[in-house]
C-alpha cells in the first residue's frame, strides 16, 4: 500500500509536480541555436497595501499587438516622452487626500529595444495617477 502525504504538503507537491511538468514541455535548444528574442513590451503592475490586491496589464509599444491597456496610446506617448524613464513621466499637478492607501507600481520589461526595471510607491491611488498620468490608469 502506497503512503499518501500529510494533507499539509499536498499542495506543495501538486505545484512541484505542475512545475516539473511545464520544464519538460518547454521546448530546448541545442547549443549553437538560436535562442528566440525577448518580446518587446513592458509589463505594468499597480499593487495594493499588503499586497492584498493587484492588477498587471502588458504595455507594448513597438509591435501593436492588441492593447490590453485601455489608454495603450496615450501611455505609449507618455513614456516615449520620458525616454523610458518611468521617473521622468509627465505628471499632473492636483489636490489628493492624506488619506493612507498605498500602491506600488512597477515596469519590468523592453520599451523600445530599452530595458526597464522599474518600481515606486506611493501613498494612494492619486498621488500615482497624478504621479504617473496614463500609464498605470488600467
Amino acid at each position: 500500500m502506497r503512503s499518501r502525504p500529510p494533507s499539509c504538503l499536498r499542495p506543495a507537491v501538486a505545484t512541484a509536480a505542475a512545475l516539473i511538468s511545464l520544464a519538460v514541455a518547454a521546448p530546448a535548444h541545442a547549443a549553437g541555436e538560436a535562442v528566440p528574442e525577448r518580446s518587446s513590451g513592458v509589463f505594468l503592475t499597480v499593487t495594493g497595501q499588503d499586497n492584498a490586491w493587484v492588477r498587471g496589464v502588458l504595455l507594448d509599444c513597438v509591435t501593436q499587438r492588441p492593447a490590453h491597456h485601455p489608454h495603450a496610446a496615450e501611455a505609449c506617448a507618455a513614456i516615449d516622452k520620458a525616454d523610458g524613464d518611468f521617473e521622468a513621466l509627465p505628471a499632473k499637478s492636483g489636490i489628493c487626500t492624506k488619506q493612507y492607501a498605498p500602491v506600488t507600481v512597477s515596469a519590468t520589461g523592453l520599451h523600445r529595444g530599452k530595458p526597464i526595471s522599474w518600481q515606486k510607491k506611493y501613498g494612494n491611488a492619486c498621488e500615482m495617477e497624478y504621479s504617473t498620468g496614463v500609464v498605470f490608469r488600467f
